[in-house]
């Protein structure tokens, strides 16, 4: 993924730097200070035009809007339904950073000043059905404890990864965000026994302390379904 500098008054640059950098090895560019659905849609017009010069298949560089201003984060569903090029989308909130600027809130490593608009902006995105949200926002490049407690925030929201500043980082992130062989013995076991119960005619059985039913077992699968795409032990 590609940082690509996006500012009022600079869409020359703008068109070169993503000629400069489109080709088949590119996955997709990070549009920071994202403000309204047409920053988007221009990029998504570029790029386009790029591919297709570049004989590629247009729509194959995914796009990713940095949510850093009260405006965007106002229009986070708007911008995430802007193009299909929008893969990875999601709310953050960085320590004196451009969000904090624009909204003022004073940040804490709990995270909950920014609690609101992680969350806001994570439903918008799943409602424009942008498949792998995203958020990031950890700073501090030696506290590993406190970017792995707001990895596991972030996980438990709904978030699928983070964006990160460092290498260092990297594995802390991967071991929060990657299901465990526990977690496919447990889904595994959940499915098994909602197919044992549809054969004797139920719809739902106990399971693990638990009432269990269809919603819980197509939840299951998907979970399955990426473990074993993610290469799990067991998936």
């Amino acid at each position: 993924m590609l940082v690509v500098e996006q500012r009022a008054g600079q869409e020359p640059r703008l068109g070169g730097d993503l000629e400069a950098v489109t080709c088949p090895q590119l996955y997709a560019v990070l549009l920071p200070k994202v403000e309204r659905p047409d920053d988007v849609v221009e990029v998504d017009n570029l790029l386009s035009y790029f591919e297709r010069k570049a004989g590629m298949e247009v729509g194959s560089i995914f796009i990713d809007p940095g949510m850093e201003t009260a405006q965007s984060i106002r229009q986070s569903y708007e911008i995430a339904t802007a193009s299909p090029r929008v893969a990875h989308m999601g709310g953050s909130g960085g320590k004196g950073g451009d969000t904090a600027r624009s909204i003022g809130f004073q940040w804490t490593p709990e995270g909950l000043e920014t609690l609101y608009l992680k969350s806001k902006v994570l439903i918008d995105v799943r409602a424009a059905g942008v498949p792998y949200p995203m958020s990031g926002g950890w700073m501090d490049i030696h506290n590993l404890d406190g970017l792995r407690a707001l990895a596991i925030q972030l996980q438990q929201l709904g978030y699928t990864g983070m964006h990160l500043i460092h290498p260092s980082h990297v594995p802390v992130v991967n071991e929060v965000f990657s299901p465990s062989p526990e977690d496919v013995k447990h889904w595994q076991g959940l499915v098994k026994a909602m197919e044992e119960m549809r054969a004797t005619g139920g719809a739902a059985v106990t399971f693990g302390g638990d009432m269990v039913d269809i919603a819980h077992e197509e939840t299951a699968r998907t979970m399955l379904a990426i473990a074993k795409e993610m290469g799990v032990e067991g998936a």
